[in-house]
């Protein structure tokens, strides 16, 4: 049943609206008024904000409120302000404000497989691509077969993924064993779980890993879920947890014309406290100088990560074949591979994109009502 607002009442600093529920929400005054959506207030045009909050009072306060009908089961707030201007809200619209929506992750570890999804229909159809989306946002990885092997044909991704986002290597950077590789990954050794670009103080959130060609022995990939080991490292250790939250740990990665270095904890959270971006990549970490006062906790806690990222328990392995795509959320899932035992051809691209893109794509085809 559709929640209603049936009463609301002023108070100090803000409007009491009670819900046909009995719940009750606390509106600000300055709220209300900051995001009132008539046309005086945002650019028809565009549904851009024009209104600025200096205008008007800090202790601004209605000079009359009540509810009236909006239509079939949907009343709406009505507001009049002391310099003559009207606010209305649907219950409906107040509803739809009371939280910002996340995805609800899905935590893995080895026994996990990622799903597969067919390339043509990711491009070609809404309901496919929100579908592969959904499980990208769970779980941070996904794989498309029958994919183009043409070299920089992870153009195409940018349909559904937006722009490709440009680091210090290639626009679409090539991998591939190379005696002049300036890069682990173009050697023949092992290479282990990591996420790329920790040297980026914002490192890219999401790598597409597309393999054109494998007929090499070995060079198995190998994906691992970061956010679900922090998960657990928060519940077991949580002052470890703390200290990967709290050292600056320098990274640094160069190619042959640029170099890239920022100090950042490995772990950053978000407003809520929630994990946003793990860095995670041996390889590129630099030390972390001697005058660190937490430099012992640092290290106790980055043994027990290490540790937990190297056990073959929390690994999935898997051969990526020519015309197979690998989609990772660069901030959460880190990916590495066997070592390669044999001369044979192997060719895999990468293309970077971000997060943001992927989550609004999902949210504009529903929104536009294409799903």
């Amino acid at each position: 049943m559709q929640q209603s607002i049936s009463s609301v009442s002023p108070n100090a600093g803000a409007l009491a609206a009670v819900w046909s529920s009995g719940e009750r929400t606390e509106l600000p005054y300055l709220w209300l008024r900051d995001n009132c959506g008539c046309s005086e207030c945002r650019v028809e045009q565009t549904t851009e904000k024009r209104f600025h909050i200096f205008q008007i009072a800090s202790d601004l306060r209605p000079l009359q409120v009540g509810i009236e009908c909006a239509g079939s089961r949907d009343e709406a707030i009505s507001i009049a302000w002391p310099d003559g201007h009207h606010t209305r809200y649907r219950s409906s619209e107040i509803h739809g404000l009371l939280s910002q929506p996340r995805s609800e992750l899905r935590y893995w570890d080895g026994r996990f497989q990622p799903r597969q999804f067919d390339y043509a229909r990711f491009l070609a159809s809404d309901r496919a691509a929100a579908e592969l989306i959904e499980e990208f946002l769970r779980t941070g990885v996904c794989v498309l077969v029958d994919a183009p092997t043409e070299p920089d044909s992870s153009e195409q991704l940018a349909a559904r993924l937006g722009p490709v986002r440009e680091v210090l290597f290639e626009r679409i950077h090539n991998v591939k064993v190379d005696p002049k590789g300036y890069n682990i990954a173009h050697t023949g050794l092992a290479v282990a779980p990591h996420n790329d670009f920790t040297s980026y103080t914002w490192p890219p959130s999401v790598q597409a890993l597309h393999m054109l060609v494998n007929e090499c022995d070995g060079g198995e990939s190998i994906v691992v879920d970061g956010f679900g080991l922090l998960h657990e490292l928060r519940t077991d250790s949580p002052d470890k947890f703390d200290a990967l939250c709290a050292v600056p740990v320098p990274f640094r990665i160069f190619s042959e014309r640029y170099e890239v270095y920022a100090a950042n904890p490995m772990v950053e959270l978000d407003s809520a406290g929630e994990v946003r971006l793990m860095r995670f990549n041996t390889a590129q970490m630099q030390a972390v100088p001697l005058s660190e006062p937490r430099l012992s906790n640092f290290y106790d806690a980055y043994h027990e990560l290490s540790r937990r990222v190297n056990d073959a328990r929390a690994q999935v392995t898997f051969r990526l074949e020519g015309g197979q795509v690998l989609l990772c959320a660069g901030h959460r899932v880190l990916h590495g591979r066997t070592a390669l035992r044999s001369n044979g051809r192997r060719h895999l691209q990468d293309a970077y994109f971000e997060h943001d893109n992927v989550r609004t794509h999902l949210r504009w085809l529903r929104r536009s009502g294409r799903i």
